[in-house]
């Protein structure tokens, strides 16, 4: 096959998997998937791409940044670049377990308390509701000032926080569905209530607790960070991008220790949030469709 041939066979492919008008072809789109993607690789290959060991002390303190130190050194003379990539070690895949288990725990509660009903939907709803009546990020520093400064405690606190809001969505969710045809007939056939709930009311879900659980990564990065930068998450010497914002607190007038970690969280957050938005889209027919007209 000619080079041409090969070329155009690639373009035609390109074009089958995003069809014009497609959502994740738009400029926020691939600004978001850019960013998240150069994040992913951060986090993953750091001990690779960092210019030092983000622990060690070998270099003149408070140095601004420079060809030899591109984001300058903070105030024990550790680089400020090498300490940033390993952040993204640690704020990315935390804040992913943290998703995982609100959605999971939310998801579960909401499920069934929107199938059964009664009793278990007033005991759950009224729980969210208490968990609802505190901002998220003040009931998250009682919770992790009683149970002691650390990672772990602040990830379980930030859990206790955020699985409310998928309870509540799966669970308007699954009550509009409960109802429906299909799956009544389903359990006319003799499937029984967890069943039907697995099979055919859950699949129709997911959509827009996908959407939830994509913009809620941002803000997990975001409160995750919040908690570090008061003391009460990840401790020091962890490089982390919340504690990193705060060391620059303590020396304002050395811009860089604490303007790029702030520039790391700021970039994550806006990618996910990106993300989460195209998401929406993809996932609503009215929207491909009005994208649909519009480039037409």
């Amino acid at each position: 096959m000619s080079v041409a041939g090969a070329s155009e066979r690639g373009v035609r492919t390109r074009r089958r998997i995003l069809p014009a008008g497609s959502t994740w072809r738009s400029p926020l789109a691939i600004v978001g998937m850019t960013i998240a993607g150069a994040w992913i690789v951060i986090a993953i290959a750091a001990p690779l791409l960092a210019p030092s060991d983000p622990l060690a002390q070998d270099y003149p303190p408070q140095k601004a940044p420079s060809w030899q130190h591109l984001f300058g050194t903070d105030e024990l003379g550790r680089d400020v670049l090498s300490r940033v990539m390993y952040g993204a070690r640690l704020s990315l895949p935390v804040a992913l377990l943290l998703v995982g288990l609100a959605l999971l725990i939310g998801g579960t509660l909401g499920a069934i308390a929107g199938y059964f009903g009664g009793f278990f939907d007033g005991l759950i709803m009224r729980t969210t509701d208490l968990v609802f009546a505190f901002p998220a990020i003040i009931l998250a520093m009682v919770v992790t000032a009683a149970l002691g400064p650390s990672l772990v405690n602040a990830v379980f606190a930030l859990v206790i926080v955020s699985w409310p809001s998928y309870a509540r969505v799966v669970r308007g969710l699954v009550r509009s569905l409960v109802d429906s045809d299909y799956v009544s007939a389903t359990r006319l056939l003799g499937s029984s209530g967890r069943s039907a709930l697995v099979r055919d009311v859950l699949p129709n879900v997911f959509g827009p607790v996908a959407v939830l659980a994509t913009l809620d990564l941002g803000n997990a990065i975001l409160l995750l960070a919040g908690l570090s930068f008061l003391g009460l998450g990840s401790q020091p010497p962890t490089p982390e991008w919340g504690a990193g914002v705060a060391e620059g607190i303590q020396y304002f007038q050395d811009w860089w220790i604490g303007a790029f970690p702030g520039f790391a969280i700021f970039t994550a957050v806006l990618a996910f949030n990106l993300l989460g938005d195209s998401l929406r889209d993809a996932l609503d027919p009215t929207s491909s469709l009005r994208r649909a007209d519009t480039l037409a």
